[in-house]
């Protein structure tokens, strides 16, 4: 049986509170791992581990002379106008779900509501306790909705389009910590760090225990089918969600552009030389960071595009 339509703005608010809750997630763990850094190597240069961080959020800092550590949390933690920062994407979480409530769960809508009340309080907790407890309680209220949306949602178009854009953010935020990691000069961080940014830290352990070469955290990081946060799982999430959208189109246009350029980044990807994969970094980052772009591109077109209105004018008499 046919499910019910979803309206095109539904669609798109389902699409972005998955986006930006994923966001947020990711951006907590990566500030986390690199200020855990800093504070196990006195050593570490406190300027060059801040501009890692704004790399890899696509924050320029050449007209910068110096970037400490209060900047980058302002920045990337703290701005609410910002939709890349903590509290911005969560904000638009929230103000996303407001719209979406007669199609998300109340569970899921009192996670995002609860969470946007609580961030002032943790805000100001920073400056007595420091950072990272208010960077724990944004992953695991991050790890809690998306547990509430596969626990209490059902299997539409609408819990798809949620689990889409989580997908979709998901490999542009390992493809942007990758491109950074490979980048040259000092920006380059190192794959221990990159392991921890990326939560992959125990899963790799598991796999790989007592090792640690730059081929094998690669390999794992992009082309690993079993870990969840992977760009090989991700791409395959995100391609089985198309399909299924494609069978219950909601909108007329092209048949399955998005899925067609997600599935052509996964093949690659998938049937890659492993042994070759490194020296082909660049060249495969590159690749999917496009087919991403050029995929949310399609899905908005297709799904989101709202109609040109149209006024009509009376003929001149």
């Amino acid at each position: 049986m046919r499910e019910p339509s979803l309206l095109a703005r539904m669609a798109e608010s389902l699409f972005w509170i998955g986006r930006y809750v994923e966001r947020a997630d990711d951006t907590s763990r990566i500030i986390d791992s690199y200020l855990h850094r800093m504070l196990e190597d006195p050593t570490e240069n406190e300027d060059v581990a801040c501009r890692t961080l704004l790399a890899i959020m696509g924050v320029p800092t050449d007209r910068v002379d110096k970037v400490t550590t209060p900047d980058v949390l302002e920045l990337l933690a703290y701005d609410a106008a910002s939709s890349s920062s903590i509290i911005g994407s969560l904000s638009r979480a929230r103000e996303n779900a407001q719209g979406s409530r007669d199609v998300i769960s109340t569970e899921m809508w009192e996670c995002l509501n609860t969470t946007w009340f609580e961030l002032p309080a943790r805000r100001a907790q920073v400056s007595r306790t420091g950072p990272h407890a208010f960077l724990r309680s944004v992953r695991d209220r991050s790890s809690l909705f998306a547990g509430l949306t596969d626990a209490t949602m059902n299997r539409s178009d609408a819990w798809r389009f949620v689990t889409l854009g989580r997908g979709i953010e998901r490999i542009d935020m390992m493809t942007r910590l990758l491109a950074v990691r490979i980048a040259s000069g000092v920006l380059a961080p190192d794959w221990g760090t990159l392991l921890r940014a990326a939560g992959a830290e125990e899963a790799f352990r598991q796999v790989y225990p007592g090792q640690e070469s730059t081929e094998l955290i690669a390999g794992f990081l992009m082309l690993d089918p079993y870990f969840p946060r992977s760009a090989l799982f991700a791409l395959t999430s995100v391609e089985g969600d198309l399909a299924a959208l494609s069978d219950n189109a909601i909108r007329l246009g092209s048949r399955g552009d998005a899925q067609r350029i997600i599935g052509q980044a996964r093949t690659t990807l998938e049937y890659s030389n492993p042994d070759e994969l490194i020296h082909r970094l660049s060249e495969i980052l590159e690749l999917i960071t496009t087919a991403c772009a050029d995929a949310t591109e399609a899905i908005t077109l297709r799904y989101f595009d709202k109609a040109t209105w149209v006024q009509w004018e009376s003929e001149a008499e």
